[in-house]
């Protein structure tokens, strides 16, 4: 009996992914399906989960800068190769869509959407749950903490330099665009580490506790997963999007997912340390820890960010390609998780 509960518990845990995607398309279709009294509530939810999924992220990095030293927090060559792929990628969409306007102007906006929402995949950046999925997979935490905060930073200089380009921003410069998007995403990186390393060094029995609790950054990200999938639907099924469109879109996020986590992986496995004289079987081992970890890093992304920067600075069609790559990167994801659990087993 006790075998089997152990058995039961343990398929849950390798599903747990796909059971987090299929509770939160379930919960918004159910929510859909209900009497109009009940909708109602909608806005009171909406404001609810506008406090709830920031604190989820919160605790997430919260807990991520708990298990990592200070001192491992530094650049590494792969990082320059994973900017230089996003800013790069980003920025010749870009002007190829100021190319597009100047001499095929009767190409159509269509198409000038679905690059738009190619930009907002590539320069996305890693989300905050990639270091706890990171974690499981054997890779580097510190490596892919640190990749976050080069990305955020990175994504604001370039989407406001960028976008004006191709589409006007209501008359706010460079700065004003800079400032709004330092301010979404600064709270969430800084305020995480300063009050991590507060608890480290001044209260280090409470600190010694928190390191004991191995799965709760994987246990919040299930619920925020839950979340992130119920607002996907929700802007899926509200889209007034043609159909054609968001099949478009979908492959568009999916090409971009697919060819993300290649390149990362690729990068990682391509990096050389710069010690020359690194035993054959520990390199073999570093060089598949950083695939995990450039995958991560250049694959999983802070879709609600994306979702965000669509609404804020393009077309907000665009939005709906974040919630669309959320899918695929998750479904990669669970894929990951289960073959690294029956691995283990």
């Amino acid at each position: 009996m006790a075998r089997n509960q152990m058995d039961i518990r343990k398929t849950i845990r390798n599903w747990m992914l796909p059971i987090a995607m299929v509770t939160g398309a379930s919960s918004y279709l159910l929510y859909h399906v209900m009497p109009e009294p009940i909708h109602m509530a909608g806005p009171y939810l909406e404001r609810i989960l506008s406090v709830v999924q920031p604190l989820l992220i919160f605790l997430m990095l919260f807990l991520t800068f708990c298990r990592i030293e200070p001192k491992d927090l530094k650049p590494h060559r792969w990082h320059w190769w994973l900017l230089l792929i996003q800013g790069g990628i980003f920025t010749l969409l870009g002007f190829a869509i100021v190319l597009i306007g100047k001499h095929w102007p009767g190409v159509g906006s269509d198409a000038e959407v679905l690059i738009e929402s190619a930009m907002l995949c590539m320069i996305c950046p890693t989300a905050t749950a990639a270091a706890v999925v990171t974690r499981k997979l054997g890779g580097d935490v510190a490596g892919i903490t640190t990749y976050i905060v080069l990305i955020n930073i990175l994504a604001a200089v370039l989407v406001p330099l960028i976008v004006p380009l191709i589409q006007p921003m209501g008359g706010m410069d460079f700065w004003n665009a800079f400032n709004l998007i330092l301010a979404k995403v600064l709270p969430l990186l800084i305020l995480p580490c300063f009050c991590a390393w507060l608890v480290r060094y001044l209260m280090p029995r409470v600190h010694q506790k928190l390191l004991q609790w191995q799965d709760l950054p994987f246990n919040i990200w299930v619920v925020a997963l839950v979340l992130a999938i119920a607002v996907t639907t929700k802007a899926v099924a509200n889209s007034e999007m043609s159909w054609w469109l968001l099949a478009a879109m979908s492959v568009i996020s999916l090409l971009c997912c697919v060819f993300q986590f290649a390149a990362g992986r690729y990068v990682g496995v391509r990096y050389k340390p710069h010690r020359t004289d690194v035993h054959p079987e520990v390199e073999a081992r570093g060089r598949a820890v950083r695939q995990v970890t450039a995958g991560q890093s250049l694959g999983q992304k802070n879709t609600v960010f994306a979702i965000w920067l669509g609404y804020t600075f393009m077309p907000p069609e665009t939005a709906i390609v974040g919630g669309l790559y959320s899918i695929w990167h998750n479904i990669y994801n669970s894929w990951q998780l289960y073959r690294a659990g029956k691995h283990q087993s």
